[in-house]
Parts: C-alpha cells; sequence; structure tokens
C-alpha cells in the first residue's frame, strides 16, 4: 500500500530509478511503493493497478510469481517500474506501451517469455539490460529474433525483389521498344531511297493541304470583315 505522512516518521529511503533516495520533510510528496527486498510470494494484486496517481512501484528481490498484471497500463502516471529478480512468467503486458510517463523500467531475471511490446515510451527505453536474464523473451532491443521473423524478412526480400525486377524490366523494354521502332522507320528510310521519295513527298502533300486550308480559312474570314 502507499507510504503515508505520518508525525512520527522523521525520514524514509526509497529505492527509485536504481537510486537510493532520502526523504524527510517532502515525504508527504511522495506516491510510492517500494517493497523490494523483502522475501513476499504470491502474485502482484491486480487492484495494484487502480491506484492511479501511483508514480513509483518497486517489488525487485522477491519471490513474486503468475503474470504482470494485464492492466498495468492504468497507471498513467508511473514513472518508475522495477520488478526484477523475481519468478514472474508470461508475456509483458501490451498495455504497458500506453504508460507516456515510464523512465525507468526493469524486469530482468524473471521467466517472462514471448515478444516485447514495442511503440510510445517503451520505444525510448533501448537499454538490453532492462530486459536481461528473461531466456525467452524476443524482440527489440534483444538481439534474439521472433519465431516467424525470418519468414516475414524474406517475404519481404522476395517481394521487393520481384518489384525491382519488373521495374528493370519494364525500362529494357521501353528502350528495346524505342531503339526498334526508330530504327524500323529511319533505318527503311536510309536504305530504301524509293521509299524516302515517298516519305518526303508525302510531307510535302500534308504541308500543300495545310497551307491551303489555311489561306482558304483567311480568305474566307476576310470576305465577311
Amino acid at each position: 500500500m502507499p507510504l503515508y505522512c505520518e508525525s512520527y516518521i522523521e525520514q524514509t529511503t526509497l529505492t527509485l530509478k536504481g537510486r537510493e533516495l532520502v526523504y524527510n520533510k517532502t515525504l508527504f510528496l511522495v506516491k510510492s511503493i517500494d517493497l523490494s527486498s523483502n522475501n513476499l510470494e504470491g502474485e502482484i494484486p491486480e487492484e495494484i493497478t487502480s491506484l492511479i496517481a501511483l508514480s513509483t512501484l518497486n517489488l525487485s528481490r522477491n519471490q513474486l510469481r503468475g503474470n504482470i498484471p494485464l492492466k498495468i497500463g492504468n497507471l498513467h502516471w508511473l514513472e518508475t517500474l522495477d520488478l526484477s529478480h523475481n519468478h514472474l512468467s508470461g508475456q509483458i503486458p501490451q498495455s504497458l506501451s500506453s504508460l507516456t510517463s515510464l523512465s525507468y523500467l526493469n524486469l530482468s531475471y524473471n521467466n517472462l517469455g514471448g515478444r516485447i511490446p514495442s511503440g510510445n515510451q517503451l520505444q525510448t527505453l533501448e537499454d538490453p539490460s532492462i530486459y536481461e536474464g528473461n531466456l525467452l523473451l524476443c524482440g527489440v532491443p534483444p538481439s534474439t529474433k521472433c519465431l516467424g521473423d525470418d519468414t516475414f524478412t524474406a517475404t519481404d526480400a522476395k517481394d521487393s525483389n520481384e518489384d525491382g525486377n519488373y521495374k528493370l524490366w519494364f525500362y529494357v523494354s521501353m528502350v528495346l521498344g524505342f531503339t526498334v521502332g526508330f530504327w524500323g522507320v529511319c533505318g527503311t528510310l536510309l536504305v530504301k531511297k524509293s521509299w524516302r521519295y515517298a516519305y518526303f513527298r508525302l510531307f510535302d502533300d500534308i504541308k500543300d493541304k495545310v497551307m491551303l486550308a489555311i489561306a482558304v480559312k483567311v480568305a474566307h474570314f476576310q470576305r465577311k470583315l
């Protein structure tokens, strides 16, 4: 349960973010639970996630078992979470990624497994020692890949290669088509003199027809004026 300031308490020592801090006059401002190194047993009670004003939760170095509460993400003001050196198992709840104020996390030396959640504040906590000693964990930041990562990577690489090959053949076919078309016309004109004369006569006829059409339009327009 949370620590409260009583008249007979002069000071107390809390372990916050891996450091020991002594509180005396400001003790009433602390909203923390530090039950570390007490040889506690059993599971972490789900009710602890209803303490929404909690900023520090340190249950490290006990004999706690079971799963991390699924609703741990309800502790929106939590800045420090230390559950290290216990016997916790199961997966790390995805709701942990919703703790936007979290600046210190230690889940090392438990029996946690599965993929490590990502997103939001967890992206900034890149120290591998956070998850050290959990042999069944996978994902980032640990270098251990999760089952299926290689498959997805190979599939993505295959799709990327196929897309690259398609673009390459598209451009090659464009160049070949232009080259064949250009030399098919120009080469024929250069080799066959009769075709060359016919080609230029065709352009002369088209030019004469265009000039005639323009002259007729101009004369018709002048008559209207």
